[in-house]
């Protein structure tokens, strides 16, 4: 089965990039990529982002990521050098100056290039770059996938009816305003 940007998200709190395997009623279950290959449940409360819905901004209006990764792509196969959390703050805005031209530097900060260049480090041997969004026929069930896991309803537990107010003895209720008359 062939792996497109729209099948990979990133989970907050969690490192590096992740495949989805499943869904849960409270959450999703994910895998990560690279060797260990660890699954584990999402929960509702971590914030969860497909690939193939990321873009960054651009003068022009938005690039998608898979517009980027295309680019950054070509530009390492034809010899530009990756950069690093060592490199200098111009290092890294030269270089990826190079891959998208027209960024907004003002919205895009270093530390988001760098989290894309350490996604493509990891997935770079697992995708192909002239193929990262699923054929026309594939793109519907995978938008669909994606709709099931935005739109799954919350499991509602029962709750018990609430307690009845006690009244203590002179007919102070605990809440409420007292006023002196």
């Amino acid at each position: 089965m062939a792996l497109y940007l729209s099948d990979i998200v990133s989970v907050s709190g969690k490192p590096g990039l992740h495949k989805l395997v499943g869904q849960r009623s409270n959450g999703l279950i994910v895998e990560t990529l690279g060797s260990t290959k660890k699954r584990f449940p999402t929960s509702l409360t971590q914030k969860v982002s497909f690939l193939s819905d990321i873009s960054m901004y651009t003068y022009e209006g938005d690039e998608k990521l898979d517009s980027i990764f295309t680019k950054l792509n070509k530009q390492v196969e034809a010899g530009l050098p990756l950069v690093s959390k060592k490199s200098s703050a111009a290092d890294i805005q030269s270089f990826f100056r190079k891959v998208v031209d027209n960024y907004d530097e003002d919205q895009v900060y270093n530390s988001d290039i760098l989290k894309l260049v350490s996604w493509y480090k990891i997935l770079k041997e697992i995708l192909d770059f002239d193929n990262l969004t699923a054929p026309e026929g594939e793109d519907e069930s995978v938008e669909a996938k994606k709709a099931q896991v935005k739109n799954k309803p919350k499991k509602t537990t029962a709750k018990s009816a609430p307690k009845a107010q006690s009244r203590a003895k002179g007919g102070v209720k605990k809440s409420g305003n007292l006023k002196a008359g």
